[in-house]
């Protein structure tokens, strides 16, 4: 025992000590093996004369850059439920060839303090292209319900259409749709090492609605952007605003092939070359359909109206890091800014870093495994550990079978519904559950809950007259010695098992944005030190995983642990966590293949074909972010079961992962 304990802190040292090793290689490929200085900090947002709060950013800054060198500056803005490091991609590559980049964290994402709803909304919305609407058609229309459904629905509205978009009968207002990057964009303007004279800027998704925002409030100005790239960016008639105020200079449209929002294909099934030849399209382009192409330059960048759509054959998330998008995006900026770096645009750094933060964050998980084991061992939760439950019990072959397809289908018909539910119009008070994609998740898991209830009931009820009742115990909810009582210090025990593996890893976290900047991730915001809002809502969020997790994980690990479940090894632990993930992950699976094979099949996203566009976009797009985190998930739940026999360190510990992902840096009111 006092060697397994040795091992287990070489084991736990060793691990932490790799990732802090990758963070810092990572760091050294974001500075670009030092010929690019990063800068963190916040500016301060007023609107209507009053403070807001503070929006943060990340300034990338090349050598040799000065007041007396002035280099071109890019803004960028990410998409929803991303922050600036999405970003990363553009920011290195773009600042290792000699340009100031300007990263911020908008309204409501990352470590901005000013909520997304300081965007403003109205009460209507249209469902075609601003432009090609009316109310006589019933493409323009009036939306009601709860106030971050109204923000949500206002996305594609820009604060420089006209009145009728902007503006509405309640005394509603579109505020500011940069989200905060007219007053970075003004800031990178004012940096005396920055040539003012050659700006530009560029944003992915919802930054694309932003991108559009800063270029037409700066336009006509002596800082207007000199080009701005689109990444998944939807396209509007000049009907929509007064054209005689606003011009843009040079624009690059990223186009992804298989993009999951339907206004970024027009509100087509598909990209085609159809798509690219119709009216809208080609007025974009400043050509005709007999002449419009994909990869092809329109205009002149001398008066700023070269035009291009770039094909991308990816799909909307994975937009960002795009080798060739990104390369497509430099060369563009190049030409617009008059730049001729040494350095091809093919030839790009940035994927390195995002592979090595990964691996970072896998190890630590990793470590949290070994620093079980080793609490495991202390007198006070010495108690957590239980012998597994009787082995007779254990499900066969035909029985777990039939657990696991009932298990996935739930999980599959329910989740496209409930999730767009919750995210959009369940009734919940918004000053409390304030983060918007995690409002899905609370109502997808709310209905889970009340369907694992309820099987649990009729599941007892009916074991009850057969003699083959499972005991709480037999569900991982018990103690082995009162096998039929739930117990509750066995899972506030757990509680604070996870409570100090969750302190740990958070401890690493905050060291690596200290020593680093970098946060624990892969493109996307996975874990990030909380700001006293985010800590709030994670206490808020939090329960609801609890409740869920630890339910799921008693039907799925120990309800339904087969006879591997009780061999030791690595055969064993293989052979029950296949299961596991299966049956965790199974339902995800299939809502996946539903969405992407009708989609690869040219015919369009299943969500959109089956069901309609507002079931697909944002929680069909996580999708590709969701299903591995469950498989990491299951992992750490298998190890956990096994190590304890009981199901409430794992599951505790995957809520609180779980809420912290959502809560730590997505989209918030």
């Amino acid at each position: 025992m006092k060697n397994k304990g040795i091992r287990d802190a070489v084991l736990f040292v060793v691990l932490l000590a790799l990732a802090l090793v990758f963070l810092a290689v990572a760091n050294r490929i974001q500075h670009g093996g030092g010929s690019i200085d990063i800068q963190e900090g916040y500016i301060a947002a007023e609107q209507d004369g009053q403070n807001i709060g503070q929006i943060f950013y990340k300034l990338y800054k090349p050598a040799g850059v000065s007041e007396e060198n002035p280099a071109p500056g890019v803004l960028l803005l990410h998409g929803y439920q991303n922050d600036h490091e999405t970003s990363a991609a553009y920011s290195i590559e773009l600042a290792r060839r000699g340009y100031v980049v300007l990263a911020i964290d908008e309204y409501g994402h990352g470590r901005t303090t000013a909520g997304l709803v300081n965007r403003g909304y109205v009460n209507h919305k249209v469902t075609v292209n601003y432009g090609e609407d009316s109310e006589a058609d019933g493409t323009f229309k009036s939306a009601g319900g709860p106030v971050r459904y109204r923000v949500m629905m206002n996305f594609s509205n820009l604060s420089f259409f006209d009145s009728r978009y902007t503006m509405d009968d309640a005394g509603n207002v579109l505020k500011d749709s940069s989200c905060g990057g007219e007053i970075a964009y003004a800031v990178l303007a004012s940096y005396p090492f920055v040539d003012f004279s050659r700006l530009a800027l560029s944003g992915h998704s919802m930054g694309t609605w932003s991108s559009w925002t800063v270029a037409a409030a700066y336009s006509g100005t002596e800082i207007e952007p000199k080009a701005t790239v689109l990444q998944c960016g939807e396209l509007f008639r000049e009907s929509a605003y007064d054209t005689g105020a606003v011009r843009f200079n040079n624009v690059l449209l990223l186009q992804a092939k298989w993009d999951e929002f339907s206004y970024f294909r027009d509100y087509q099934k598909i990209v085609s070359d159809e798509l690219l030849k119709s009216e809208l399209r080609c007025e974009f382009l400043g050509t005709d359909a007999a002449h419009a192409a994909w990869n092809t330059t329109y205009g002149n960048f001398s008066d700023g109206s070269a035009r291009r759509i770039e094909l991308l054959y990816t799909n909307h998330r994975l937009t960002t890091h795009h080798r060739a998008g990104l390369a497509a995006a430099i060369n563009w900026l190049n030409e617009a800014c008059e730049m001729n770096p040494e350095i091809p645009s093919e030839s790009q750094i940035a994927m390195a870093k995002e592979w090595l933060v990964l691996l970072s964050m896998l190890l630590v998980l990793a470590s949290l495994m070994p620093l079980m084991s080793l609490l495991l061992e202390l007198p006070f939760l010495k108690g957590i550990v239980q012998e597994l439950p009787n082995r007779y019990r254990a499900k066969t072959g035909r029985q777990w079978w039939k657990g696991a397809v009932i298990t996935m289908l739930i999980a599959a018909s329910t989740y496209p519904f409930m999730t767009q539910l919750g995210h959009g119009l369940l009734p919940l008070p918004e000053k409390v559950f304030r983060m918007t994609v995690g409002n899905g998740f609370i109502a997808w898991y709310l209905l889970l809950i009340l369907i694992m209830i309820a099987m649990t009931i009729v599941g007892r009820i009916r074991g009850k007259k057969k003699g083959t009742m499972q005991s709480w115990h037999d569900m991982g909810l018990a103690l082995s010695s009162e096998p039929e009582k739930i117990s509750v210090s066995l899972c506030l025990k757990s509680a604070l098992l996870v409570l100090i593996l969750a302190g740990v890893m958070y401890l690493v976290v905050f060291l690596s944005e200290v020593l680093f900047k970098l946060d624990l991730r892969f493109i996307w915001p996975f874990f990030k030190s909380f700001n006293a809002a985010r800590l709030g809502q994670f206490f808020v969020y939090v329960p609801f995983f609890a409740l869920f997790f630890i339910l799921n994980n008693s039907k799925i690990m120990a309800s339904a642990r087969t006879d591997w479940t009780y061999e030791p090894g690595l055969k064993g632990f293989f052979q029950t966590w296949w299961r596991t993930a299966l049956m965790m992950a199974g339902g995800i699976m299939i809502v996946i293949l539903i969405e992407y094979i009708p989609f690869f099949l040219n015919l369009g996203p299943g969500a959109d074909l089956l069901f309609g566009s507002t079931f697909g976009g944002p929680f069909m797009s996580l999708l590709i972010l969701f299903f591995p985190q469950v498989l990491v998930f299951s992992v750490l739940g298998t190890i956990s079961y096994r190590k304890t026999g009981t199901v409430y360190p794992g599951a505790i510990l995957i809520a609180v992962l779980a809420a912290w992902i959502v809560t730590g840096g997505s989209s918030m009111l």
